[in-house]
């Protein structure tokens, strides 16, 4: 039951809903109010949404592919290791993508690694520009995600089946058939909606490996309309059209993805006996090691090129790490000033509006809000001058439907326990939440605070839009290098940004578990 002493936070909760209806809202009626009625589509425009929506398509067709038998040898086989191996496909998620793209221009890029071995076996190299390189990149960030997902899905089929399985005596080709496609028709469909939607409005790798007149997103050809042509009225009719077809596919999304029901069973671990040795345990731990060649290459290429330079940075990389830092931690604070308030509300009143509400975010492009409130701004004053602090916000405001998940499911089993002692406590207010909540919210709530500051230390979104040439945050700023072909540098840069990140991340979860153990 849930205890209405959590009802003082409903003020706080109304209070919080209704900032991020007007932030996003707000810059939704700015951008429209731009878009001008008569102004219709260039051909450029279309080309770019082609592109978008094509490699979107292309990007989770490929990540869910590829994750199938990944996801399917890694449920099989139990090997050392391996529960570190699931914990890295988590780190993609947190890794930014600056990073990741210079990782994998070291290895793909003109003269990567890759290039390096084929020129020696008088073999053409490759490019990983284009719409190769843009798919490729996504499919690193999307593949571990949709791993993980499928891997969920594979270990929570019931033990018993397995053994009804060897006791009939099934092939593995039949086991496959009769246990595991069902499986995939549940889960695959969904999984490829959620990362197509995830790539339709991804913007730093179209901005680093995409470019040229056949491979601009929408995204991109919003940056291009607002920095370089200051064609607002242009920025803002794409800016409507994006959020069209990305609410349109996260709307499909949400509808495609089904309720999954595998099935009871007692609990068991499971046993495959489809899984023993032979050529079968041989396919498994070759797609393994692939799948984590891939996943781990473009990392290690990263520090060591980093770690060489790092002595060659200039200045200014410092400065932007400060700023980076600054954007993070205003991140994180706008983030628990909006989420603790919104997540009691929902978790004492059952407020699935508010719920919604915090879900915007995933609806919206941070390059529409940005765009919409340099709209406001700018009349007033010089936007630039509020970039960092602009930024913190919409990358909070990014980061609340995540943190969302995390905080309320803890949130209402606290309620649900402690909800009639702290009442007849009379509990209520700031000590509630100081003794009662905060003690067992702690280690989510550090959870969702590092995953915001990563998420924001890595951003290269709205800063790209605000900043000039005396702001940027660490991500500008290594793209800045990577423009000038300071490719040392920007390696020095990438490598400081990812311990930056990773740091943060790793703080701000060790704290929340620190607070709840003390």
């Amino acid at each position: 039951m849930a205890f209405r002493a959590l009802a003082v936070s409903t003020k706080s909760g109304i209070s919080a809903a209704a900032l991020v209806v007007v932030l996003i809202l707000g810059a939704l009626v700015a951008v429209m109010s731009r878009a001008e009625a008569g102004a219709g589509i260039a051909v450029s425009d279309w080309s770019a949404l082609r592109f978008t929506v094509w490699q979107a398509f292309l990007s989770a067709i490929l990540s869910v592919v590829l994750a199938v038998p990944l996801a399917r040898a890694l449920a099989r086989r139990r090997f050392v290791g391996r529960a570190i191996l699931v914990t890295l496909l988590g780190a993609p998620f947190i890794l930014p993508v600056i990073v990741a793209v210079l990782g994998l221009l070291t290895i793909f890029g003109r003269s990567g690694w890759l290039n390096a071995v084929l020129t020696q076996l008088g073999l053409p190299p490759v490019s990983i520009y284009g719409l190769h390189g843009v798919v490729l990149a996504h499919v690193f960030f999307n593949l571990p995600l949709a791993t993980r997902l499928l891997l969920q899905g594979w270990q929570a089929v019931p033990a018993e089946r397995f053994r009804l399985a060897a006791q009939l005596r099934l092939t593995p080709w039949a086991m496959f058939r009769v246990i595991e496609v069902p499986l995939l028709r549940q889960i695959v469909p969904g999984v490829a909606a959620l990362i197509f939607v995830i790539c339709l409005t991804s913007f730093a790798v179209a901005l680093t490996l995409g470019g040229g007149p056949k491979a601009t997103t929408l995204e991109l050809a919003i940056y291009q309309a607002f920095r370089f042509d200051f064609d607002l009225s242009r920025a803002a009719l794409l800016s409507v059209v994006q959020l069209v077809v990305a609410g349109g596919a996260a709307l499909l999304a949400l509808w495609i993805i089904p309720v999954m029901s595998i099935g009871g069973g007692q609990d068991r671990p499971q046993q495959r006996w489809d899984a023993r040795g032979g050529v079968q345990a041989v396919l498994d731990l070759a797609v393994i090691a692939l799948g984590a060649g891939f996943l781990v290459l473009p990392l290690i290429a990263v520090v060591l090129r980093g770690a060489m330079g790092v002595m060659q940075m200039p200045m200014t990389v410092w400065t932007a790490a400060g700023s980076s830092l600054f954007v993070a931690l205003i991140s994180v604070l706008v983030l628990t000033l909006l989420a603790l308030p919104m997540a009691g509300w929902i978790a004492s009143n059952r407020a699935g509006g508010v719920e919604a509400i915090g879900l915007l975010g995933l609806s919206a492009s941070p390059l529409m809000i940005g765009t919409g409130w340099f709209i406001v701004i700018n009349p007033v004053m010089n936007p630039a001058d509020l970039a960092l602090p602009v930024t913190a916000l919409v990358n909070a405001l990014m980061a609340l439907p995540f943190c969302l998940r995390i905080i309320v499911p803890r949130l209402r089993d606290t309620v649900m326990d402690f909800g009639r002692l702290s009442a007849g406590l009379g509990l209520r207010g700031w000590p509630l939440w100081r003794w009662v909540i905060l003690p067992r919210l702690a280690p989510q709530l550090g959870f969702a605070a590092g995953l915001t500051g990563a998420l924001s230390m890595g951003d290269l979104g709205v800063i790209a839009l605000f900043a000039d040439t005396e702001r940027a945050t660490l991500p500008l700023q290594m793209y800045r290098l990577m423009g000038a072909y300071r490719m040392e540098a920007a390696a020095g840069a990438a490598l400081v940004l990812l311990v930056m990140a990773l740091g943060i991340f790793w703080v701000c979860d060790a704290m929340g578990r620190r607070y709840a153990a003390a």
